[in-house]
């Protein structure tokens, strides 16, 4: 059942004032594939834009934080974590983002797990696009969520990102 939709079949945001506030957790997680020499920049930090990993992690928590501002019918959640992991895998030519999000709340964090992630990945691309357009983001996804009436979800297959 689709719960953003009235009987009629009209988007609306989703009553949880009932549910009991829980601690709520989700993972996602995603890459950006470049050029082996964008990479090097990266990571050796000599990009002219300085240092690009560290203000796509900074992004990403901002991005955690406007969910509600980008995705109409999300809840604004007020956050206790925001974890934005960046990791460059040289011998794929990406860089990998894991996006953890926290709350104690009525409902879950997996619209601001995952939209950390594509903001992470969207500032290395704006970052690194005068040098590489050809990048690519992909296999973004949730991984895992815990919490809430469904309790806990992991990804069968752990062919991620």
């Amino acid at each position: 059942m689709l719960t953003h939709f009235t009987p009629s079949g009209e988007a609306h945001m989703v009553d949880v004032g009932a549910k009991p506030e829980t601690v709520r957790r989700a993972l996602a997680e995603g890459r950006i594939r470049m050029q082996p020499a964008t990479l090097a920049l990266i990571e050796q930090g000599t990009h002219a834009k300085g240092d690009v990993l560290g203000v796509a992690r900074l992004a990403g928590i901002m991005g955690a934080k406007r969910t509600a501002d980008l995705i109409p019918l999300c809840h604004p959640l007020s956050l206790t974590r925001v974890e934005i992991e960046l990791t460059p895998i040289v011998e794929a030519s990406t860089v990998r983002c894991r996006a953890t999000v926290e709350t104690c709340d009525r409902t879950g964090v997996e619209m601001e797990a995952l939209c950390a992630v594509q903001i992470s990945l969207l500032t290395i691309y704006d970052m690194c696009k005068a040098v590489d357009r050809g990048m690519r983001i992909t296999d973004v996804q949730l991984v895992e969520k815990a919490g809430g009436r469904s309790g806990h979800w992991r990804r069968d297959n752990q062919d991620s990102a």
